[in-house]
Parts: structure tokens; C-alpha cells; sequence
């Protein structure tokens, strides 16, 4: 009762923390850190709230959460005799935790076939142009610029994102779309949507999610100014921002048009970043999220 009793505080401390961060300010100061934190948070409250419900499940078991599992799928008689609340404890907790790890594959296939059928089609109606060697060009007049991330990843622009940059402007364009690439953002990603695809009614859900979405466009832009002048890429975003953009197929990590003044913003006038302390303290948090929910699978308290 103990162990559920706690996991069932921590899924609800990890819940209040989420609706917090939705409106935290420095994110934007540290925004890696501020992914890493979200994504810590993500894990722990899906383990919290399944291992909650199977750890009262398997109460009559007298054992942990994951050894209480390995019990009931071997067939093993529990020490005490099983009553309805364990029994719907049960069902509920192993139907969440179906429901969340079937999103989730299916997030992921979706998005693979989605690529998929992107790098087929940019084969037929893309080109080589060599004044922007390793990128596919689309004939297209508005402008564009998004990544097909994956193992075989791409960068592609559109002519009109050729007219509308100078070089100096598309040098900037192109390290900040190759660091989404680098940093493997659509992995990113990938758990938000699928929580999103399971609970498309919570709000903070929703919000989550637009929330790592404009984070892991700071960061690339923040390691987009490793190569380039952040002036650059700042107006880069604001020329992109009041131009006609194109639309850009599912499962892509694009250029965002959306919050660009925020963007521009931190681009031109940085604020100072976190010190030491706080970034190791939110650190250790994440770490603490992330290995003592699987501890408390394992442990009967």
C-alpha cells in the first residue's frame, strides 16, 4: 500500500511540476536543460501513474510492482486472497500501460512511414543545386526550409526560401536545420505526440508539447550561432516570419514561423545564463525522476 501510496504522489507532484514549467520563464535561458527536465518528467509521471494503479494490484502478492508482475503472468496464487478493488487496480493499471506503450509505437511507425514516403517523393520533384551543396531544393515559390530526419537524414529548402535569404542569411538557416539533424529533435518529439495521441483532452499535454516544440527550436538556434552571427539568423527568421510560408508535411522538423519575435529576441539581446547552481540543481532533479520511478517498480516499501 505504501509503495502505490507514493507513486500515486509522485505521478501527482509530477503533474503539478509539468503545469508549472508550461509557464516557467527560464527555459528559454537554458532550453537543453529545460528538454531534458520535460522529458524526465514525461517518464516519471507514465511510470508513476501505471506503476501506481499495478502496485495496489499486486498488493496481494506482498512483492514489488515489476517481481508482483512476473508473479501474476507465471500463474503464482498471491500470499492473500484477491478482491474486486485489486483486481480492477489491476486491469486499470496494465490497460494504461498498454494504451501508452502501443501510442507510442504507433507514434513512432507513424512518423517513420511518413518520412518515408517524404524521401520518395522529394526523389522525383527535388534537385541537386550546387550553390547549396548536400541540400534537395523544391521548385516551389514560397519559402521552406525543414529537415527529413532519420539515419538517411535531409535538408531541404524551396526556391523561394533561395530568393527570399541572402547567403549569409541561408548559411544560418542551414546550421540551424542541421542541428535538429544532429541533435536528433524528432526523438525528441516522438514521446510528447504520442502522449498527445493518448490524451489529446489534457491541456497540459497540449501545452507540453508547444512548449518542447519552441524549446528544441532555441536550441537549435542556439548552436546555429556556433557558426554564424546570431544577427543573421535572427533576420532570417524575421524575412521567414512575414513571408508567405509553405506548409511542411507531418513527421519533418521545419523552420516555425510561430513565436519568432521570441525568438529574435534571445537571438539579439541574450539573457544572462542559469548559474551553476540552478543548472545542477535541475540536473539532479531529472536524474532523480528519472531512476526513482523504476526504483520504486522494483522495491515493495
Amino acid at each position: 500500500m505504501t509503495t502505490a501510496a507514493v507513486l500515486a504522489a509522485l505521478a501527482t507532484a509530477c503533474a503539478i511540476g509539468s503545469w508549472r514549467l508550461t509557464t516557467a520563464r527560464w527555459t528559454s535561458r537554458a532550453p537543453r536543460l529545460a528538454i531534458i527536465l520535460w522529458q524526465s518528467l514525461g517518464v516519471a509521471w507514465g511510470l508513476a501513474t501505471t506503476g501506481s494503479m499495478l502496485a495496489f494490484g499486486v498488493q496481494p502478492y506482498g512483492i514489488g510492482v515489476l517481481p508482483g508482475l512476473v508473479a501474476f503472468v507465471q500463474g503464482e496464487a498471491p500470499i492473500e486472497a484477491w478482491d474486486p478493488l485489486h483486481v480492477l487496480a489491476m486491469i486499470a493499471g496494465l490497460t494504461a500501460l498498454t494504451v501508452l506503450v502501443v501510442v507510442l509505437i504507433s507514434a513512432g511507425a507513424h512518423a517513420l512511414r511518413a518520412r518515408r514516403r517524404h524521401r520518395m517523393l522529394l526523389a522525383l520533384i527535388s534537385r541537386d543545386d550546387p550553390g547549396v551543396p548536400g541540400v534537395r531544393v523544391l521548385d516551389h515559390p514560397s519559402a521552406a526550409a525543414y529537415c527529413v530526419p532519420g539515419l538517411r537524414s535531409q535538408v531541404v529548402v524551396s526556391e523561394g526560401a533561395l530568393r527570399l535569404w541572402s547567403r549569409d542569411e541561408l548559411a544560418a538557416v542551414l546550421a540551424h536545420e542541421a542541428a535538429h539533424v544532429r541533435e536528433r529533435h524528432d526523438l525528441v518529439l516522438l514521446p510528447f505526440a504520442a502522449l498527445r495521441r493518448a490524451l489529446p483532452w489534457a491541456k497540459v499535454v497540449r501545452e507540453a508539447q508547444g512548449q518542447v516544440e519552441l524549446l528544441i527550436e532555441m536550441a537549435a538556434d542556439d548552436r546555429a550561432r556556433r557558426y554564424c552571427s546570431p544577427r543573421r539568423l535572427a533576420t532570417a527568421l524575421l524575412r521567414f516570419g512575414t513571408a508567405g510560408a509553405m506548409p511542411v508535411p507531418s513527421g519533418m522538423l521545419s523552420l516555425h514561423a510561430s513565436h519568432v519575435m521570441a525568438r529574435v529576441d534571445r537571438l539579439i539581446k541574450p539573457a544572462p545564463e542559469l548559474p551553476r547552481r540552478t543548472r545542477a540543481g535541475i540536473i539532479a532533479l531529472s536524474v532523480s525522476l528519472v531512476t526513482s520511478t523504476p526504483f520504486l517498480w522494483i522495491i515493495q516499501l
